[in-house]
């Protein structure tokens, strides 16, 4: 989804990444050496301004992502030096976890770069590609994303080409805006625009951009929108293949359904997506600061699963977990050498009843099995032995549940360890084997 800059009568559009085929093959000769106080590493990646190379500063021996404006779009514009510096020089003055951090600018020669926080991850863009999130996880995303916003919002700043590809995600979840080329001071900007002029990228620009009226911290929010509508459904809710057509629906047609798309979103935030989406700008939260309150009163005190999951295994070398379909899988590594495998889902119940459920298998639940499950089951202090459909299968499994709400990341990773050790020690006494 390339970031474009073009005018809003001829039919023809000009890409500002339009020499996204003609790479800047010397800068590749950097790899290596030293560069101004820092030591290039290796290549990040390629964007519509530069090449983005993984560095160690010299002086503080730290890693940091330095950014060097293409020598060859220079030459063609001169512009794309004030979109650089004003990338670095807007994006300098926030200090906040959900924006990459911009720690110098500066060249060397003719070459311009920005010393830019490293985020080690991968963007928005890539993650959904290879798997929508779910809904209480996107609804956590998007607020982390709408904080962002409200920072650059409050000192005045309009982003104008948020995306998923401008999202880095850390290892830890934390979404991080990126890339404030196209940012816009409220009042008064360093960027010069000829009259008719749009910038950004198509399908996340809000329907009033197309009718010639400026960006407003507003258009960012419906930008929200779009991006939330992508990490629940990995679709666009315009998907158009011409730009007059695309126009034609972001202006005046609904969006895709997205329960359609997401069956299990649940209604709330079916309808805060709503309110982000609509195509009056009066219409949707005016800011990142009312679309950060919406979302957080959607999701009250519930965190998303996944964060719980980071942080209550972040560290344990013991337990090796990933996302299996709409819940978790952990595999615990028991001290006796022996593994076991852990479950960690929702429960299909309302919002309000819902329950978070943590079970290990013993053994399939055969019927010479049962007397000796049920009296074992009467022996444990927490938790129980029950029969669960797994994958099509009857299983015997140890099962603990939290009420949804209330459960918190030390109390997973203590109910994830104790529900495997017993299951291991019931599959061990019912069995004599180590299979699950």
């Amino acid at each position: 989804m390339p970031t474009i800059v073009f005018r809003t009568a001829p039919d023809v559009l000009s890409s500002a990444s339009g020499t996204e085929n003609t790479r800047d093959s010397h800068l590749l000769n950097l790899l290596g050496t030293e560069f101004d106080h820092y030591h290039i590493e290796t290549v990040l990646g390629r964007g519509g301004m530069g090449t983005v190379f993984l560095a160690r500063h010299r002086e503080l021996t730290r890693s940091c992502a330095l950014k060097i404006l293409s020598p060859t779009l220079l030459e063609k514009d001169p512009e794309y030096l004030d979109r650089f510096r004003n990338e670095g020089q807007h994006t300098a003055v926030m200090n906040h976890p959900n924006i990459v951090t911009v720690h110098n600018i500066g060249a060397v020669e003719d070459l311009h770069f920005l010393e830019m926080e490293f985020v080690p991850g991968r963007s928005l863009q890539r993650i959904v590609k290879e798997q929508t999130l779910m809904p209480l996880r996107a609804a956590t995303v998007s607020l982390g994303i709408a904080n962002g916003l409200a920072a650059a919002h409050r000192v005045g700043i309009i982003h104008r080409d948020l995306k998923p590809d401008n999202v880095l995600m850390t290892h830890n979840g934390i979404p991080k805006l990126a890339d404030f080329g196209l940012a816009k001071k409220v009042r008064g900007s360093s960027i010069r625009e000829v009259p008719g002029t749009l910038a950004g990228t198509p399908h996340f620009m809000a329907p009033e951009l197309f009718s010639g009226h400026e960006a407003t911290p507003a258009s960012d929010v419906y930008a929200l929108g779009v991006t939330l509508f992508f990490m629940l459904s990995g679709e666009l809710p315009f998907a158009r293949s011409s730009m007059n057509d695309l126009i034609a629906a972001v202006t005046n047609d609904k969006p895709a359904e997205i329960r359609g798309l997401c069956k299990d979103i649940p209604l709330e935030l079916c309808e805060c997506l709503g309110l982000l989406l609509e195509k009056s700008p009066e219409n949707r939260p005016k800011d990142g600061i009312e679309a950060a309150q919406l979302l957080l009163a959607i999701l009250g005190q519930t965190r998303d699963l996944e964060s719980l999951m980071r942080e209550a295994f972040e560290g344990e070398s013991s337990v090796d977990w990933k996302r299996d379909g709409d819940r978790y899988r952990a595999q615990v590594l028991l001290p006796d050498g022996r593994g076991q495998a852990v479950f960690i889902e929702n429960s299909q119940h309302g919002v309000a009843d819902r329950l978070l459920q943590i079970y290990s298998l013993c053994c399939p639940a055969m019927d010479h099995y049962y007397e000796e499950a049920l009296r074992l089951n009467s022996s444990l202090a927490h938790g129980a032995i029950a029969i669960r459909q797994v994958d099509g299968q009857d299983y015997f499994v140890t099962l603990n549940s939290y009420p949804r709400g209330t459960a918190d990341a030390d109390a997973i990773r203590r109910s994830v360890l104790e529900m495997a050790m017993r299951a291991d020690a019931v599959e061990y006494q019912l069995t004599g084997e180590d299979i699950h």
